[in-house]
């Protein structure tokens, strides 16, 4: 059994039976993720020596496709958390590693990351939060617009500007530290609803060299070494798996929609055309974001291009995927006896996450004719 089979046997269990509450009453599937934490996915990305799994950028992409086509919002937030922990492990010092790592791999602590600002969209690598040299530490002053799973991961990794020149530093920050302040609105968004994106607030928080990872400065190698791969390609992952699970969905769909004549839905030709291209589309954003993982993995030249075209793939095909599958499953899709309503709304997010399609956009263009990325 391949990992992505594995985990989505997993998700099938412990996850979906809490996907629809979250999504009907925008709430953060709890349930769900401390079955990650207590089956050890939540570790995939954190070394032996310190009790994980060590897995690659390859198992990161299986594991988030296959949490994907299940539930699409626990997905994104346990991507986050493979994203940050990651960061710890490039960037980290051995007293930080010493001290999240273990924990991590326990499934004692889970992190997310506070980079997005309203002031900067997305252009999250532009925070506006600035880490002011103290005494002792620096301090931290402003606002991060999306923080997805707050209240719920232990740890944030803000990212924030050097004021004394260029470059930029990641913090991590305990969700109660003293001057962090959640937004009271709760998430409510179009679709991944049980996100807990919210905005945190922070006024006047002191941190110590102790919460700063790595070195001062060491937040730009976070943001293209690590960040880059692995949030971009996780995104693909998550949108690959959701174009899976609504292609999946509406095939049984038209295949079991009997009609009194005897036929069945799947007999009719343009149902044929559609299934037709929505399973392609579906399997080539599969294709491509595994093709761009085993690239990263393999140091390739093309792995950056590899990596921005199959987010750019699967945020468009994920859209056109959920779409067809609603025409095909008419009423009772419309109705929401099938989920595919629910995958519409959560794919409208790919195009708009940051770094945004039209952003990305930009940056293959900048790759491929070999100018500097952003």
């Amino acid at each position: 059994m391949s990992l992505f089979e594995e985990v989505r046997a997993f998700a099938q269990c412990h996850v979906a039976p809490y996907t629809v509450q979250a999504d009907r009453d925008g709430v953060f599937p709890k349930e769900a993720y401390d079955a990650l934490k207590k089956e050890g996915h939540t570790s995939l990305l954190v070394p032996k020596e310190y009790g994980g799994r060590e897995g690659s950028i390859v198992d990161h992409v299986e594991t988030c496709m296959a949490l994907g086509s299940v539930c699409a919002t626990t997905a994104l937030c346990y991507m986050m958390h493979n994203v940050a922990t990651m960061s710890i492990v490039a960037f980290g010092t051995q007293e930080q590693k010493a001290f999240y790592l273990p924990k991590i791999a326990a499934g004692e602590i889970a992190l997310a990351l506070a980079f997005s600002e309203t002031g900067t969209g997305t252009h999250f690598y532009n925070p506006e939060i600035k880490a002011e040299k103290m005494a002792e530490g620096y301090r931290l002053n402003g606002k991060k617009s999306f923080v997805t799973s707050a209240h719920h991961a232990d740890y944030y990794l803000v990212l924030a500007a050097n004021p004394e020149g260029e470059g930029l530093s990641v913090f991590s920050t305990p969700k109660n530290m003293e001057g962090l302040r959640h937004d009271d609105v709760a998430w409510d968004g179009l679709g991944m609803r049980g996100n807990a994106s919210v905005p945190v607030y922070y006024e006047n928080v002191s941190v110590s060299n102790e919460h700063l990872i790595g070195a001062h400065g060491d937040g730009v190698g976070i943001v293209f070494s690590v960040v880059a791969p692995f949030f971009i390609l996780g995104l693909a992952s998550v949108y690959s798996g959701l174009s899976l699970a609504a292609s999946t969905c509406v095939i049984e769909h038209a295949v079991s929609r009997a009609y009194t004549d005897g036929s069945n839905l799947s007999q009719i030709e343009t149902v044929q055309l559609h299934i037709a291209e929505l399973y392609t589309s579906s399997c080539a954003s599969k294709a491509l974001t595994l093709m761009a993982a085993h690239a990263a993995l393999e140091g390739r030249s093309d792995a950056l291009a590899l990596i921005i075209s199959a987010r750019l793939e699967s945020s468009t095909n994920v859209i056109d995927v959920c779409s067809r599958a609603m025409k095909i499953g008419g009423g009772h899709a419309y109705s929401k006896r099938l989920p595919l309503e629910r995958y519409l709304r959560d794919a409208y997010a790919a195009g708009i996450m940051a770094p945004s399609t039209d952003v990305l956009s930009i940056w293959l263009g900048k790759a491929l004719t070999g100018q500097q990325i952003p």
